[in-house]
């Protein structure tokens, strides 16, 4: 490993000789100068990698040397030492980017903690998150073999997640891999475990079962309704508990994260069953019944989320809450999203303001369509960075700040998550079967039993049945549902791309979050 350069500039230089020979015995290499016009000279013509810095120094001041190295070396880390504890020297410091702020007399240790921090902060994170996983891998594997339940499936979920976002700071490809392998054998024992329980969540038969798609609005939105203070709830489509991670930091600047919860996602986990169930509040198969002219199956022409509206609605006119003053938006352009920004003051009327978002979607199946997106998205870590500059950038970003400063509260989730699909698996269906790549739909289905979870009788678990004799499929873990037909055109297109409607953590377990404004 290089040695690393540091440049010490004091006017009383000599006096702190004791502490560059303590420096260099740890390995640094230490150039001392009394001025900042040398050391604007220094770094220009030398390799530097911190510079510490006296603020009082006659001619140039700390300060005014930092700001011309600046405009140099824009990411030299610099650290500034004063006697000086005033706030708004403090301020001004932190505001020109200062690395570090040190307050005299410093003693060698400190320098010395400074120097680690800024220099070898990557390398000493991605050591001790290698030894933390080490030490937490038997608890997650015991979690695992445990039986968990529902909500011991969401922790477990949330614990796997966070590992996964630990490991983005290692440097180690063999502990990615071993992290990688238990997210494996965790979604397939999850996909046993839906196979058990699903059924009996959805028809009522489970004395607990978890809060699911269409009980959201009742159990975990409605309850939080006040009059005084506007509830924005917000609906980012597709949206996994990890990119939720990825986003949640440019959140928590002008909001309060008050908790972190989940819900699971019904089947098919795909937007028009899903969102559809989280408006009407009621399970597809009954959605048809109560509103046939404006529920579509998946072979019918015509949009299959237009009437989410219309479905709130009459769900809180039949939980007799239809007295709320409320909005609705779905945001599905930019210029959507910029009426919205234009309009978020006059929402600050009204108890609830629902907010439908539809980006997170969008830049799934553009992954999988186009090849630069192939390229900005390649793995879990790229999506979640791509989604967390989407966010940042966005409308919807711009339009919560407008109304940070005012008393509000805010419930974000989403309708499902989706996953990154990389084993194939054959399916035979006659030519109205449905082209789901997660799941399917038809009436002469051949597949192997061992490979999906099927319902002969859809009806059983809350979906419609499009014809006589229908069944439904669905994928589990990372498995995807090809024809043989054109198969290995299909297979290898398809093949690492980010899809849903299957049964998995990253598509059933999806975030519910409450925040409030900090004003």
């Amino acid at each position: 490993m290089a040695i690393a350069q540091i440049l010490w500039v004091d006017d009383e230089i000599e006096s702190l000789q004791s502490q560059k020979i303590f420096l260099e015995a740890k390995g640094y290499a230490v150039h001392t100068l009394t001025n900042g016009y040398d050391a604007i000279e220094y770094i220009q013509n030398n390799l530097v990698d911190v510079v510490l810095m006296d603020e009082s120094m006659p001619g140039l001041t700390g300060l005014e040397t930092l700001t011309r190295m600046k405009q140099i070396q824009q990411r030299l880390p610099i650290v500034l030492i004063t006697k000086n504890e005033t706030e708004n020297l403090m301020d001004e410091a932190i505001g020109s980017q200062i690395a570090d702020y040190l307050i005299k007399p410093v003693n060698p240790n400190q320098v010395l903690l400074s120097l680690k921090k800024i220099i070898d902060n990557k390398r000493l994170v991605a050591e001790k998150t290698t030894v933390s996983y080490q030490q937490k891998f038997s608890e997650l594997f015991m979690a695992l073999s445990g039986n968990p339940d529902y909500t011991e499936w969401m922790d477990l979920y949330k614990k796997l997640v966070f590992w996964e976002l630990e490991m983005e700071k290692s440097d180690s490809p063999e502990m990615r891999e071993i992290l990688l392998n238990q997210k494996k054998e965790a979604n397939a024992a999850f996909g046993k475990y839906i196979t058990r329980h699903y059924e009996e969540w959805v028809s009522h038969i489970a004395a607990d079962a978890p809060v699911m798609s269409h009980q959201l609005f009742q159990f975990k939105v409605l309850p939080h309704i006040e009059e005084q203070v506007p509830l924005f709830f917000i609906l980012i489509d597709n949206l996994r508990y990890d990119q939720w991670k990825a986003i949640e930091p440019v959140f928590a600047e002008s909001f309060r994260i008050l908790e972190e919860d989940s819900f699971y996602s019904i089947l098919p986990t795909a937007t028009q069953y899903c969102r559809n169930a989280i408006f009407a509040g009621l399970l597809p198969v009954e959605i048809e019944k109560k509103f046939p002219d404006l529920w579509k199956n998946d072979e019918e022409e015509g949009g299959k989320n237009l009437h989410e509206k219309e479905f709130l609605e009459a769900q809180l006119k039949r939980l007799k809450k239809d007295s709320i003053k409320m909005s609705y938006h779905k945001i599905l352009n930019h210029q959507d999203g910029q009426q919205l920004v234009n309009n978020m003051h006059n929402l600050l009327g009204n108890q609830l303001n629902v907010i439908v978002y539809n980006f997170v979607d969008m830049l799934s199946h553009a992954r999988t369509e186009m090849e630069v997106l192939k390229e900005l998205a390649s793995d879990e870590a790229s999506y979640r960075s791509l989604t967390r500059s989407w966010f940042e950038h966005s409308p919807l970003h711009q339009a919560l700040k407008k109304v940070a400063d005012k008393k509000i509260k805010i419930i974000l989730a989403t309708d499902h998550g989706s996953v990154r699909v990389k084993s194939p698996i054959k399916v035979i269906g006659d030519k109205m079967t449905t082209t789901n790549l997660r799941y399917k739909h038809g009436r002469n289905l051949n597949y192997d039993d061992k490979e999906v979870l099927a319902f002969r009788e859809p009806a059983k678990i809350g979906l419609p049945v499009p014809a006589l004799n229908s069944s439904f499929i669905f994928a589990r873990e990372d498995s995807y549902l090809c024809y043989p037909n054109n198969y290995n055109h299909y297979v290898n297109y398809f093949r690492n791309s980010f899809q849903h409607g299957g049964i998995s953590l990253e598509e059933m377990i999806v975030p519910l979050i409450k925040m409030e404004s900090k004003a």
